[in-house]
């Protein structure tokens, strides 16, 4: 297990439960009763530790190593995932994936970032910074969901969408721009979850649908902490506060108006409990799926344009 810095009291009392084991075995003492102590400890420091987090910690833990990606998600909540690759113009971006799978007995297209889960697959995956051609894919497969009546998911954790030079040759700025024109007036039920990092235009190109959720320790923002920090301290060394400045995390989305819920993660984060975060996202995927359907197409681009036209607030002087 990894254990982030403020964690240092669970990883603490994880050592020393460990030792304890050892102790027990090597001497052939019941230690059962010492270990259920520990097991509890274990459970209130954490509830105490992740009840009282900051917005930069929040962060962290949206960054964990350990944290379920967006195949896994697939792989936990779904059967009968169909991978498909490219724009069918430039090539297969890695760092977006989708397909077609079934979630509570529907056929829905799933589609969403991938991050690597080693250092190889980082690079291949290019740290879940997407091309245009992944929006483009995206977006190819968004128009194929709705030519066969299946309605979208969206899983979303990037850092953003990738600043290279390359990317801006092939039209990164009008491929995220066409995603965002094209998915407001999808005829399909479309519903996208923030499931870690939700960094600007890269997060908002898949990021248009009838229902936004964000896990409980994810964030979205126009800008990273440390660019924010970099631009404005000309340093990292304000990451923290820039955190707090920008108000990236769950609840404070929730409180603007910007998304519609907040998914709660397992005690300790997703990264804690993979298959019991899964169970949790798929029950309100399948909830949130079967409340959208009985609301007719024409009704829903509408309600969707009216969402993302009243969002935000401001006074006129």
């Amino acid at each position: 297990m990894q254990f982030l810095d403020f964690e240092k009291p669970i990883a603490d009392l994880y050592e020393q439960l460990e030792k304890l084991r050892e102790n027990g075995e090597k001497s052939g003492v019941d230690v059962s009763a010492t270990v259920k102590e520990y097991e509890q400890k274990i459970i209130d420091t954490k509830q105490q530790v992740y009840n009282n987090l900051s917005s930069w910690q929040k962060v962290q833990l949206s960054r964990h190593p350990e944290r379920p990606y967006t195949l896994e998600y697939i792989e936990r909540m779904t059967e009968n995932f169909v991978e498909l690759h490219g724009d069918r113009n430039v090539k297969d971006d890695k760092a977006m994936v989708g397909g077609f799978a079934e979630i509570g007995g529907e056929t829905a297209m799933f589609i969403g970032q991938q991050k690597g889960v080693n250092t190889k697959m980082r690079q291949i995956r290019n740290f879940g910074m997407a091309n245009p051609e992944g929006y483009r894919k995206a977006l190819r497969l968004m128009k194929l969901a709705e030519r066969f009546n299946k309605p979208i998911i969206t899983l979303i954790d990037t850092p953003g969408a990738y600043p290279g030079l390359e990317a801006e040759e092939r039209g990164q700025g009008e491929a995220i721009a066409r995603n965002l024109f094209e998915m407001v007036k999808l005829r399909v039920p479309v519903i996208c979850v923030i499931i870690g990092e939700g960094a600007s235009g890269g997060a908002l190109g898949i990021g248009i649908g009838d229902r936004i959720f964000m896990l409980e320790n994810s964030w979205y923002t126009v800008i990273s902490p440390e660019n924010c920090s970099t631009i404005l301290w000309r340093s990292w060394n304000f990451k923290e506060k820039a955190a707090e400045e920008l108000k990236l995390t769950s609840g404070y989305m929730s409180q603007f108006g910007l998304v519609d819920g907040v998914i709660p993660e397992p005690v300790g984060g997703a990264h804690s409990n993979h298959e019991e975060m899964a169970e949790i996202l798929k029950k309100r995927l399948i909830e949130t799926l079967a409340e959208l359907k009985k609301i007719d197409p024409d009704t829903r681009i509408e309600q969707r344009i009216d969402k993302f036209s009243n969002m935000g607030f401001f006074e006129e002087r």
